[in-house]
């Protein structure tokens, strides 16, 4: 009976999301209601869902510190240099401007939105394709493949679900994917000199007229007036800090975000008015995930405390092979991108992907091992494929190219990054075989 309530839970919730009766949070509260009142759960609800809500806190509060810090080094002018840079030197070569491009929505990346991502890579460089008519979809590509592997990073949207999905510290998911995210980046680099290389062959060196600096310039529109230049090197060294504290985990992600966006703020807007301004401008980004996650916290929590997952996993166990069992981990790494075609990340990660950690933890394999061979295509390569990723027609009307052929172009390259992703995750026992 339980196992039946989990899988029409499921399906309900999927059903409002991907034919978009409802928005996710709404889905998310009411779906969880309505079938711990079905259940005869009405009584301990409250509670089920209040432990939920605590389990996803650390997640949510990372996630509101990591999107107003990379906001505001963006807002101060943080890559703007070295953007302003690369364009310069890339001149009129379309090798250069296409690992530019790789380069640049690399860096644009680290603030852990893709839409923001697109909007700022497109809008510097679309001019400078448009003016050496070079192909776009290359453009949509090499965006869309950086992009993709810098979605990997904690605070990004992959992550924040798969650790509020699990119920995992974000930490736990990610470092050890460190290496395959390199590997991704390195990949994704190789991928733009090919596509690079190709279009010199068809182009040739294309001379421009004036410096491509002109371009660039297009970047400084999110700078704040006024901003202190001398404060560069304050906040370059500053997030060198934080990286290199996220990585050796010396205190809690949260937290480590937390002081460092105190520390930027009040050095690069000493005034309490600006500072405020500086939070507003970028509530919401911050407002809009952090809810989806505490009602993520709502969902998880009834659908675990009611033993409905336990009841799914059992079911679905006694009907897979023993042989297919141990290797769920390579099976959800190499399905997880094509997935991204049917279901939306919310659908996937909420969805989906609770039912497939929980039956893998009965063949011996842990819950953490599941959530980052996800991570290797869903939603990281998978996302600007993805019919059903608002932020994917943002990229594709801001670069003016046909969706299909978007999609028909950039699989290829996309899949190529998931395998040679799951290929380092295994060589680094991230994820078993």
């Amino acid at each position: 009976m339980l196992s039946l309530l989990g899988f029409g839970m499921i399906a309900t919730f999927l059903f409002l999301v991907i034919s978009k009766r409802l928005s996710v949070v709404v889905s998310f509260i009411f779906v969880a209601i309505l079938f711990g009142v079905i259940g005869g759960f009405s009584a301990d609800m409250g509670d089920m869902m209040m432990n939920g809500i605590l389990k996803v806190a650390p997640t949510a509060i990372m996630i509101v510190f990591a999107i107003l810090y990379f906001g505001l080094m963006i807002d101060v002018g943080l890559f703007d240099p070295m953007i302003s840079r690369i364009l310069n030197i890339v001149k009129g070569d379309p090798l250069k401007v296409v690992m530019a491009t790789a380069v640049i929505t690399m860096l644009v990346g680290l603030d852990g939105d893709g839409s923001s991502t697109f909007l700022i890579t497109v809008s510097a460089l679309l001019p400078l394709y448009t003016k050496l008519g070079m192909n776009r979809l290359i453009l949509a590509c090499v965006i869309s493949l950086s992009s993709g592997v810098m979605n990997m990073i904690p605070w990004g949207g992959p992550l924040v679900r798969a650790g509020a999905s699990l119920q995992l510290e974000v930490s736990d998911l990610f470092n050890p994917l460190i290496p395959a995210m390199a590997a991704g980046l390195m990949w994704t680099l190789f991928s733009a000199y090919l596509l690079g290389k190709r279009e010199k062959a068809r182009l040739g060196n294309i001379h421009l007229k004036g410096s491509s600096m002109a371009f660039a310039e297009q970047l400084s529109v999110h700078e704040i007036p006024g901003k202190p230049p001398r404060l560069f090197w304050f906040n370059a060294l500053l997030t060198l800090c934080l990286m290199a504290l996220l990585i050796i985990d010396m205190l809690p992600i949260p937290i480590l975000f937390a002081i460092a966006f105190a520390i930027a703020l009040f050095v690069n807007f000493p005034h309490p008015k600006e500072q405020q301004e500086r939070i507003l401008s970028h509530a919401n980004s911050f407002v809009m995930v952090s809810t989806l996650v505490f009602a993520a916290g709502i969902f998880t929590g009834v659908f675990t405390e009611t033993k409905m997952m336990d009841a799914m996993a059992n079911t679905i166990v006694s009907l897979t092979p023993e042989w297919l069992g141990s290797h769920l981990p390579l099976v959800v790494a190499i399905t997880s991108l094509p997935l991204s075609f049917v279901f939306s990340p919310d659908a996937y990660y909420f969805g989906i992907f609770p039912v497939i950690s929980h039956t893998a933890a009965s063949f011996g394999v842990a819950p953490v091992e599941i959530g980052r061979a996800a991570l290797l295509g869903h939603s990281t390569t998978g996302f600007p494929l993805s019919p059903l990723v608002p932020a994917t027609f943002i990229l594709i009307g801001l670069v003016e190219v046909d969706f299909g052929e978007h999609q028909k172009f950039l699989f290829k390259w996309a899949f190529g990054t998931t395998i040679v992703m799951t290929i380092t995750a295994i060589l680094t026992n991230a994820i078993s075989l």
